[in-house]
């Protein structure tokens, strides 16, 4: 079968798709030979075969191992694989990955098969795995030793449990210690060593829970042992870097770069594994926190010249990993050496230490540290020559990183990152520091322009965050800084040093009570005035920082909109498509300019509106484009819609633009722009005049109404009807008077777009806003206009909501009833008792649902509706209700066992009346509108912040430095992200629904409406204490 399978594996390989596939389809079939994973094993053994095809075997050896290795495949049937079978693989797998084979590639491939096998069979089945690792490791020859470590590694990763690891944990670590501190052995093969070193930290962090006297013990011991060797490594010296054409030594094979390779990568393991073991165990390191810092310290200002002149002159490649994903690049290394300076740099007895240097000085400035760290900092916060030739192609890419919405966390991020934490340290000493440094800097006349940009780039990371944190900077220091900027920004061959100067000045203006006026107009001008591309946009991106300072005169408003219109239609538009971070960037200074005075939106001095629309066409595809137009659009309503006038104006303007939207939209098949203009249809109309303007109603409903007839997306019917449910709200005669094409009123065409939105093949989601349309035409047509259509439609409703599952589609069709509950609730009982749903009585069906889903509701408005519609429902005290059974409370399972989600789909309810079941969801809605979930909420959040302040200033405890998003609070917090300030979703307090349901159960219970009395004895314990304690709250007050 070797042959066969030699031929199908080389086919496999072959560029033509039909060979191709055929030779797949036939390496799948041959799985069912019992034959099969032998035959990979045997050709992945053979020297003779070229190294591609060993590969290839050994890949569909891997993955025959996982699918079919422990009998059983959750994706399907598994192949049963014979134990003599089993046995054989285990032996050749673990040869071939410990051989003296001089293909890398080769036992890493083969250690993967490995570590598949053992995942299963270790160490049961294979108990002699570990204890021949460790036997073969001390006397290995380099080629067996970098397999075994690489198996042991793959072990200690993915197969050792909790349990396996205690008994073995120190033979792992004593083995691999030997291996590393052997300066007889390559240094790529000792930076393996201290690999498998750290991923014992990673088992240990897990169980230290658990066992915390044992692992901490043992971690002590450990790191005391290692601890020397690990200063040896750090004080290390590399040496001279390959020259000439072994420059490019990533893909160098003789000594020079080898020698460099493997230095390089052992030091990046020790720090590595240092930074891994102060996350897990900070407390052991502190004693060496000082030594470590010095050592750390010194060797970045050692590798500083090595460094510029590899990425900063010249353009070397770096973020290199060898075969066995251990990087080797001296970028690599100052990176993870920037981030454990700073950690360094938080530990006590570091900073107890620099606080004396700092207390002997006369001030920050003064302090020879601190200006030690500014220079390290501007040293490797320089732009890497990489980047300055990618930015002179693409300005998007360098507006990400001043954005920070790059993935690219590199020397220089990690800079900016130092002195944040500095500044939040020093305070505003921080800026003293840099500002004593950047003026010597500017001064000096061997200091070229990359170190001066880099000052300011640093500067520019610290006042964002003072900025962000609501922290002081003195206007002295400010203006300091503004006079460098002047030079900055007059520096005609330095296009990035200007771009720099002008984005600081943005942030300095913030500072400074005064708006300097002549740096305005200069970056007004520079928007177009200036040759380099990377200059106009940052001036483009600065001009919000003017607009923040609120200091902007009235009088350049236009200027500024005017030089974002002039370089916008200067560009092809073409090649805005995919400009997403330009295109933001241009709608955010012209959302801040034009909110200097909305009025600029209906002015004919100004193409304010007519640029937005243009840059959300250009983006609509881009949500964060699109969210940023919404806001500012709605921002520009909200302004202009108290005055009658300006909102006609508005009207006038922009609804020929959104309704001609929907056609283009209609014939580019472009659905984000068709979205984004219903959406800006709904802001418009939700914040409209009432009564709307004459002829609104003809302009925007024709094209809306055979737009959201003719789509199925949720993106566009949601805010679609909206806008109508707006219209009916604020104008509703208007609505009524008009008519379509085919003669159909206004009334006829809700009904119809109602009807399409309720049927079955719309998703739940998509016609989740029908139902307060449906209210809304309920409520303004009422029984005269809507005769025999209002049970149809009521009918329709009750039908749909039946079957419907999700949340915010459930809440929108039960507020129909609720709302008509508030005026008529006799009519609906009356209405939903005489109707059948699927075979059932009406009332039992939206009872049920509505009962069951109440305390999900949101919104202040539509909680407080559903309120009052349940009292009233109770208060009816019909026999209809009363006999009406529904879900009760949740029977709490006797068993402690986790649950799967399947098996909770499946939990029991008590049943009970309906009045009981209204009365729990009200004593629920009392809970939650008096605030005490919420109370609860903030008492918790603010001893979380408090614990956070106390432990910020010495994150070297023993505390997990890991977000847990196993915690509900977490996840709540999360989701809340950006909610206008709301730390979680819990319900926020209400006076108007508390103080209704206080009344409502004091009356209940005095007068005992509807049985209240006898329903009180059947309420939970809990229930009856928060009603038993409204009470007795009331009575004090009296």
């Amino acid at each position: 079968m070797e042959d066969q399978l030699l031929q199908l594996l080389s086919d496999t390989q072959l560029p033509a798709e039909g060979p191709r596939k055929q030779a797949e389809l036939h390496l799948l079939q041959a799985q069912n030979n019992p034959a099969f994973p032998g035959s990979l094993a045997a050709i992945a053994s053979h020297a003779s075969v070229s190294p591609e095809i060993r590969q290839s075997a050994l890949l569909q050896l891997r993955h025959f191992v996982e699918k079919n290795w422990s009998g059983q495949d959750e994706n399907g049937p598994s192949i049963q694989i014979d134990e003599g079978v089993k046995e054989a693989l285990r032996v050749q797998m673990l040869e071939l990955a410990t051989s003296g084979d001089a293909d890398r590639k080769i036992k890493s491939a083969a250690s993967y098969v490995v570590s598949k096998i053992a995942n299963v069979d270790f160490p049961d089945q294979w108990p002699n795995l570990l204890p021949a690792l460790l036997h073969l490791i001390p006397n290995a020859t380099d080629a067996q030793l970098h397999g075994a470590l690489k198996v042991l590694l793959d072990l200690v990763e993915d197969s050792l449990s909790e349990d396996q690891f205690f008994s073995v944990a120190r033979d792992i670590v004593n083995v691999v210690y030997d291996v590393a501190v052997n300066n007889g052995r390559k240094s790529v093969l000792r930076a393996l060593a201290i690999s498998v070193f750290r991923g014992t930290f990673d088992i240990m962090e897990m169980v230290k829970d658990e066992h915390g006297p044992e692992i901490k013990g043992f971690a002590d011991e450990v790191i005391k042992a290692w601890s020397p060797f690990f200063m040896d490594v750090m004080k290390k010296v590399l040496p001279n870097r390959p020259k000439g054409e072994d420059e490019g030594y990533e893909s160098g094979r003789d000594d020079g770069p080898e020698t460099w390779r493997g230095i390089v990568a052992l030091k990046l393991q020790v720090v590595k594994t240092l930074m891994k073991i102060r996350m897990v165990f900070p407390q052991l390191l502190l004693p060496q926190s000082p030594a470590l810092f010095s050592a750390t310290w010194e060797e970045l200002s050692l590798l500083q010249e090595a460094y510029k002149d590899m990425y900063v002159d010249n353009d070397e490649q770096g973020r290199l990993e060898d075969a066995d994903n251990l990087p080797y690049t001296l970028d690599f290394l100052v990176l993870e050496e920037l981030d454990f300076l700073q950690s360094c740099l938080r530990a006590p007895p570091v900073k107890e230490e620099l606080e004396k240097q700092l207390q002997q000085h006369a001030g920050v400035s003064a302090t020879p540290w601190v200006m030690d760290v500014m220079k390290l900092a501007v040293g490797y916060a320089q732009i890497p020559k990489e980047e300055e030739d990618l930015w002179d192609i693409d300005v998007n890419l360098f507006l990400a990183e001043e954005t920070s919405v790059t993935a690219n966390y590199a020397a220089r991020t990690a800079c900016g990152d130092l002195l944040i934490k500095l500044g939040e340290w020093l305070h505003q000493g921080a800026l003293e520091g840099l500002l004593a440094y950047t003026q010597a800097l500017f001064a000096s006349e061997v200091a070229t322009w990359r170190s001066r940009e880099a000052s300011l780039y640093l500067l520019t990371q610290l006042m964002t965050d003072f900025l962000d944190m609501s922290k002081e900077v003195s206007p002295e220091v400010a203006t300091a800084f503004l006079g460098l900027i002047d030079y900055a920004i007059n520096r005609p061959d330095e296009p990035l040093l200007r771009a720099r100067g002008y984005l600081v000045s943005s942030l300095l203006v913030q500072s400074l009570p005064d708006v300097t006026i002549g740096l305005l107009d200069r970056t007004i001008k520079a928007v177009n005035g200036d040759e380099s591309e990377v200059v106009k946009v940052a001036c483009i991106k600065s001009l919000q920082g003017f607009m923040k300072a609120h200091t902007v005169p009235a009088d350049r408003q236009v200027p500024i909109i005017a030089s974002i219109s002039d370089f916008l239609y200067a560009k092809d538009m073409t090649d805005l498509e995919d400009a997403d971070d330009l295109l933001v960037t241009l709608v955010e200074s012209l959302r801040d300019a034009i909110e200097l005075d909305a009025r600029i939106a209906i002015s004919n001095e100004s193409p304010a509106l007519d640029l937005l629309f243009v840059l959300a066409k250009h983006g609509a595809s881009n949500f964060q484009l699109t969210m940023l137009v919404s806001e500012s659009f709605e921002h520009i309503t909200g302004a202009l819609a108290p005055s009658q006038e300006a909102y006609v104006a508005l009207c006038a303007k922009v609804l020929p633009s959104l309704t001609g939207a929907f056609d283009v939209g209609d014939m580019t098949g472009d659905n984000p722009l068709v979205e984004l203009a219903t959406e800006l249809l709904a802001v418009l109309t939700e914040k409209g005049s009432e009564p709307l303007p004459p002829g609104f109603v003809a302009a925007a409903l024709p094209k809306l109404n055979r737009l959201l007839m003719a789509t199925i997306e949720g993106g566009v019917l949601r805010p679609g009807v909206e806008a109508i449910k707006f219209m009916l709200m604020h104008d509703h005669q208007q609505v009524f008077a008009w008519h379509d094409e085919q003669n159909r009123s206004g009334l006829e065409v809700c009904l119809i777009i109602i009807d399409k939105l309720l049927g079955p093949n719309i998703e739940d989601n998509a016609a989740s806003e029908v139902g307060g349309l449906a209210a809304e035409l309920v409520e303004k047509a009422g029984q005269e206009r809507l005769g025999p259509y209002l049970e149809q439609l009521l009918r329709a409703v009750a039908s749909r909501l039946a079957s419907a599952e999700a949340a915010p589609f459930i809440q929108s069709l039960i507020l129909v009833f609720a709302r008509l509950s508030l005026v008529g609730a006799q009519d609906v009982v009356e209405f939903l008792a005489q109707i059948q749903i699927n075979g059932q009585n009406g009332l039992q069906v939206v009872l049920s649902k509505w009962l069951e889903h109440s305390i999900n509701f949101a919104g202040y408005d539509e909680i407080r509706q559903n309120v009052i519609a349940l009292s009233k429902l109770y208060s009816l005290n019909d026999q209809r209700v009363v006999q009406t059974m529904v879900k009760g409370d949740l029977i709490i399972p006797t068993s402690d066992r986790i649950m799967t989600r399947s098996q909770a789909k499946l939990n029991q309810y008590t049943i009970v009346p309906a009045p009981l079941k209204i009365v729990k969801v009200l004593i629920e809605e009392l809970l939650s509108a008096s605030g005490m979930q919420s109370a609860a909420n903030a008492a918790a959040a603010a001893a979380a912040e408090f614990a956070d302040e106390e432990g910020s200033n010495d994150d070297w405890e023993d505390v997990p430095n890991v977000l847990d998003l196993g915690l509900g609070s977490t996840k709540a917090e999360l989701m809340a992200y950006g909610n206008e300030g709301s730390a979680s979703f819990m319900r926020q307090k209400d006076d108007e629904t508390q103080a209704y349901l206080t009344e409502f159960f004091l009356r209940a219970g005095r007068e005992n409406i509807a049985g209240f009395n006898e329903l009180y004895g059947a309420l939970t314990e809990n229930e009856r204490a928060k009603l038993n304690e409204l009470a007795a709250g009331q009575q004090q007050q009296q």
